[in-house]
């Protein structure tokens, strides 16, 4: 017999993990004050450019002497501008365990050239990161493996007394988690995900020590304008006040704008972090009470409390790509959970997004159909 299907429903069926749910309150007209049809050069556009930097320092406690700037192609763009800006001056160590670590690694091998040193983990795990000499290498990084759900535990690995860089991408982890500004020099991220914003726009932070490396060392190889932070050997300054490389969407930003302040409305960082725990705790408390189904994060310390990865551990499944795909359609087609097919690049599984935007609620009413999915699908196959 056919389980039955549960009697309640998310109000908001949207867990992907980016572009992410938009915060609760949402409400499109909530935009009318955006800057349509005016250059992000006239005053108007400026001030919201600027507003959108200091509204970032002042969520998530970035330090006064940080330079935070909105740069284009996502965080993507970002991190691809610290690694043609910043990186062959030293020793390099590249980590991964994950899809984008992974490409990250491609991009500075593949494409800089530079014989980095290159530690990775698998799926699920994480590398031992005791092994890093921060001290003396540049490090690049992933602080939250979105493709993974594995993140690191904390930053006690990293050298208070480096001579290196740390270059972290922290997409799906600012916002989300408490970023140790100190034990990091390039921060990068995009404002879709954790705060569910408009897509295309990256946000780099970069310490006095970044910016020290970048007006005394030139790379070897040329950089297209739009990686281009210094002229003349000097910062430009001018990105990190609101002057952006190119023409960012004025909709985006005042999105940003809202979201961040309905963060503040929300306790700001230590409010998004507790609802982001709690909607990750209900994901694994689901995994605790169900034999069939486990979180992909090996290590309890390292699981992520944002882009929760799951798998699939039931002997009976015969083909674990073609169920969990299976399961997700289920899900999509009852309009119960849209978007939380594994990363095309990750084991066969689910990945459930539980940023702060997302309603514990709703998480909490999506489950027991995650349940009736996977029993029809068992159903089916058998």
């Amino acid at each position: 017999m056919a389980t039955q299907q549960p009697a309640t429903r998310p109000a908001n069926p949207r867990f992907s993990s980016g572009p992410c749910a938009k915060p609760p309150t949402f409400d499109v007209t909530k935009l009318a004050d955006a800057a349509l049809g005016r250059s992000h050069r006239a005053a108007v556009g400026k001030a919201k450019l600027k507003d959108a930097i200091e509204g970032t320092r002042d969520v998530l406690g970035i330090p006064a002497d940080y330079r935070i700037g909105i740069v284009p192609a996502s965080d993507t763009g970002a991190v691809e501008m610290a690694l043609w800006s910043l990186l062959g001056a030293r020793t390099v160590e590249m980590l991964a365990w994950e899809s984008f670590g992974a490409g990250w690694i491609t991009d500075v091998v593949k494409q800089l050239k530079i014989d980095a040193d290159v530690k990775t983990a698998e799926y699920g795990q994480i590398v031992d990161l005791a092994t890093v000499d921060t001290k003396n290498n540049d490090v690049v990084f992933t602080w939250n493996g979105t493709t993974s759900g594995v993140r690191v535990p904390n930053a006690d690995w990293i050298a208070d007394d480096r001579d290196g860089l740390t270059i972290c991408d922290a997409t799906s982890a600012a916002f989300a988690m408490d970023l140790p500004w100190d034990k990091l020099d390039v921060t990068t991220f995009s404002w879709q995900k954790v705060l569910g914003g408009e897509a295309a726009h990256g946000v780099i932070v970069l310490s006095p020590a970044a910016v020290a490396r970048l007006e005394s060392y030139t790379p070897a190889w040329p950089l297209p304008k739009i990686f281009r932070l210094t002229k003349g050997g000097k910062l430009i300054e001018g990105i990190f006040t609101g002057a952006t490389i190119n023409t960012p969407s004025m909709l985006a930003v005042e999105d940003y704008l809202f979201a961040l302040d309905w963060a503040r409305s929300e306790g700001g960082l230590k409010g998004l972090i507790a609802r982001a725990d709690a909607n990750a705790k209900a994901v694994f408390d689901f995994c605790d009470a169900n034999d069939w189904i486990a979180n992909l994060a090996e290590d309890d310390t390292t699981r992520s409390n944002t882009s929760v990865c799951l798998k699939f551990t039931d002997d009976r499944i015969q083909d674990g790509a073609a169920f969990a795909k299976a399961v997700a359609k289920r899900l999509e087609a009852e309009n119960i959970a849209l978007d939380i097919g594994a990363y095309r690049d990750a084991p066969a599984g689910l990945r459930i997004w539980c940023g702060g935007t997302v309603e514990t609620a709703d998480l909490e009413a999506m489950l027991p159909w995650l349940t009736w999915a996977f029993e029809a699908e068992i159903a089916a196959q058998a």
